[in-house]
């Protein structure tokens, strides 16, 4: 451990002693990138001179403890490791009162772990605290590609996919007819980490074809109770959607390139040459707009600005 010159031996005895004997233990949970306080108080006493004090946050690294932040004899805090140099904090203030918490800044994924809260006074353990930090994430909406299958094929393939969560999730496909879910051995999924330390997910559905066929995939978050779910049908409108406004887009960029086009632009010029007309008509016939039906009630003609939408 770096602080071996500087602790007597009796503190690295209690140090390297079995901390989980009489140890509180917490959880807390946080998003990645968010902060997040972990708490380790002492409730006896309010007033503490920081001089008889050693105050140590620890994680355990490949078997041994290794120390995040301290607080050292002559009260000054110091880092053990230097991930967390820049992104750990406690306050002197605080531990005055008796408020040893931490603070870690930008969580990651990595940052799920347990801490361990060592307060000593007088070589006296009077603290001995352990935070489980859950960490979570939320995954991206799911994105479900629709086959582009014929109508002979006995067999259709959905692929859907979500990603940047954390924990690992869990995936379902959803008949949703019934909202029933579909057997596991018809999917095949598959979770990796991408470079930020987060999980993407690629979940693969084979089904019989069956008509009017109606599917949703699932991707569920448990640690947050949060479950995303996209309908086969939500997509397959998406993608229509899509693919029309691509076409118009297409043609309006390029008028003159086949006759199917030049056709396109006659019908609309034929369309806006009709609206003009209708607004002229409008215009000029707008004082005869209600029809004289035998009625013997009072007759009113809306006037124009009510059937434009004008208040």
């Amino acid at each position: 451990m770096a602080l071996r010159s500087a602790v007597p031996l009796l503190l690295m005895l209690l140090l390297l002693g079995d901390l989980r004997a009489n140890t509180e233990e917490n959880e807390v949970r946080a998003m990645v990138g968010s902060s997040v306080e972990l708490t380790c108080n002492y409730t006896r006493e309010e007033n503490f001179d920081l001089n008889d004090l050693y105050v140590y946050w620890q994680i355990s690294v490949a078997g041994r403890l290794e120390t995040v932040t301290y607080l050292s004899s002559n009260s000054s805090v110091g880092y053990g490791n230097n991930q967390y140099k820049d992104r750990a904090q406690m306050s002197l203030d605080r531990m005055r009162r008796g408020d040893f918490s931490l603070t870690l800044y930008n969580i990651t994924p990595q940052d799920e772990q347990k801490f361990n809260c060592l307060v000593i006074r007088n070589l006296v353990k009077i603290v001995n605290i352990e935070v489980m930090l859950h960490v979570a994430a939320n995954y991206s909406m799911p994105v479900v590609s629709v086959p582009s299958s014929t109508s002979e094929d006995e067999e259709l393939t959905f692929t859907c996919m979500s990603k940047d969560g954390y924990p690992e999730p869990k995936v379902y496909w959803i008949n949703k007819t019934d909202n029933s879910l579909l057997d596991e051995a018809l999917q095949n999924s598959t979770v990796s980490l991408n470079p930020r330390g987060l999980y993407d997910v690629v979940s693969i559905l084979k089904i019989r074809r069956v008509p009017n066929i109606n599917v949703g995939c699932c991707i569920e978050n448990v640690l947050l109770h949060q479950n995303l779910t996209v309908s086969s049908q939500t997509a397959l409108a998406s993608e229509i959607n899509g693919s029309i406004t691509e076409s118009v887009n297409d043609t309006l960029k390029h008028p003159g390139n086949t006759s199917e086009q030049t056709g396109t632009g006659l019908i609309v010029l034929i369309v806006l040459g009709v609206a003009v007309a209708v607004v002229v008509a409008v215009f000029l016939g707008r004082r005869s707009w209600c029809p004289h039906w035998n009625y013997a009630g009072t007759s009113r003609c809306p006037s124009f600005k009510a059937r434009a939408g004008v208040d």
